[in-house]
Parts: C-alpha cells; sequence; structure tokens
C-alpha cells in the first residue's frame, strides 16, 4: 500500500469484516465510516484547488464517481487488498466478495491510515491511488460522459484504452446514423446508433459500462434515444 503501519492492531482492525465477528465493534464498520469521510474531503478538497473555473454540478459529478463503490472495489482489487480480508463463512462466492465489502475495506484502510498517520499521510494514499484519475478527467464536454468513465475504468484494470468501431451507417449525407461498438481487452460489447459518430460511441461507452456492472439502467440502441 505504499504506507508501514505504527500501530498493528489498527491493521487487523482494517481488515476484519463483521460476518467473522458477532461484536461489530471488533469489526471494520467504523474505520469504514471514518475513511469515506477521510476520502470524501480529500476529493473535494483537491478538486476545488485543481478545478477554480469548473461549477458545483460538476466538481460533484466528478467526485461522486472518483468515490463510487465502483471505484473503490476496483482499486481494492488493483491493489490486491481483497486477498487479505478476514470474513465469516458464505461471504465469498463464485466472482469473489461483494462489491461493497470491497468498496468498504478502501475506506476502513483510509481510515486506518488515517488514525495512525494523519491526515497528510491519509491524503497521500487516497492521492498515490485516485491521482491518475482525476488528472485524466474532462469537463468541457456538458452531460454524461462515459467515454471519460469508461476511459478510466480501462486505463485503472487492463493499463488499456478501449476501441471504438464503427459497424454501419445509413441514411442521406443531410441525415446520417451511425453505429458503433466497444472493444476492451478482446472483449466486444454491444452495440449502439447515434445521429453522430460521436453520439454513437457514447451510447457504445455506456451500453459497455452497463455489460460491466459499472451502471444502472437499460441499454441503449437506437438513434432515438
Amino acid at each position: 500500500m505504499g504506507y508501514t503501519f505504527k500501530d498493528r492492531g489498527l491493521i487487523r482492525e482494517a481488515f476484519t469484516h463483521s460476518s467473522l465477528s458477532d461484536d461489530p465493534l471488533q469489526s471494520n464498520e467504523r474505520l469504514e465510516f471514518l475513511g469515506d469521510a477521510i476520502l470524501g474531503a480529500v476529493i473535494c478538497d483537491h478538486l476545488y484547488r485543481r478545478l477554480p473555473h469548473s461549477l458545483e454540478g460538476d466538481l460533484t459529478r466528478v467526485k461522486s464517481d472518483l468515490v463510487s463503490r465502483r471505484t473503490c472495489a476496483a482499486l481494492t482489487r488493483k491493489l490486491g487488498l481483497q486477498g487479505f480480508l478476514r470474513v465469516g463463512k458464505g461471504m465469498t462466492g463464485p466472482r469473489g466478495l461483494p462489491r461493497s465489502v470491497e468498496a468498504g475495506l478502501l475506506e476502513a484502510v483510509i481510515g486506518a491510515i488515517y488514525l495512525d498517520g494523519g491526515f497528510e499521510a491519509a491524503r497521500r494514499f487516497v492521492m498515490d491511488c485516485l491521482g491518475p484519475m482525476i488528472e485524466s478527467y474532462k469537463l468541457d464536454e456538458p452531460g454524461d460522459n462515459y467515454k471519460s468513465i469508461l476511459q478510466h475504468y480501462a486505463q485503472e484494470m487492463f493499463g488499456i484504452s478501449p476501441t471504438y468501431v464503427l459497424l454501419d451507417e445509413k441514411g442521406p449525407d443531410h441525415h446520417k446514423c451511425f453505429e458503433s461498438e466497444v472493444v476492451l481487452d478482446n472483449r466486444h460489447f454491444p452495440s449502439a446508433w447515434g445521429v453522430s459518430k460521436k453520439e454513437a460511441e457514447q451510447k457504445a461507452a455506456y451500453n459497455a459500462l452497463l455489460e460491466l456492472g459499472l451502471l444502472e439502467g437499460s441499454r441503449q440502441t437506437s438513434q432515438d434515444q
């Protein structure tokens, strides 16, 4: 993790899930609560300073993505922390731990670092984990930028960028529509249509995020959606 604990008891607490003990006070739930607040404070402080011309809505959108369960769980897996979490029987399924448990583990670790080394130590840990994602955000496009979200995920999980493939185009020159798909790590995701190549790619990115379980909603397929 890039941090050495002085109080090793905090390590045990951070890596003990409530399913292992009848007493919630002997688990990482309190550290998770604290770490969630520290994570939010670090991200808000950094975004406020780095993006002086961004409006509250833009800052909130980026912050929400960075502190989401999806992002925290992905960072837990990237660091390999989930393999050290002590859990009760039945917590680990065929696909591993639930996303909420993985996300909570990262927050508990942040809380433990904060108690052990102070706010600056926790800030350094958070920025080491999330700094590259923050720096790559683009806030110059209105609305949901699904391509940006997918780009961050692909870089974090696979170290590569997604590819957008133009599959088809229909209609006269003055009223064309386009079909695009996302290819990521040799996996092809459901295609989508748009009234421009850019719109088709955004919708294809949205479909990929749905398939990856990173969004909730229904698939977008036609140029009318």
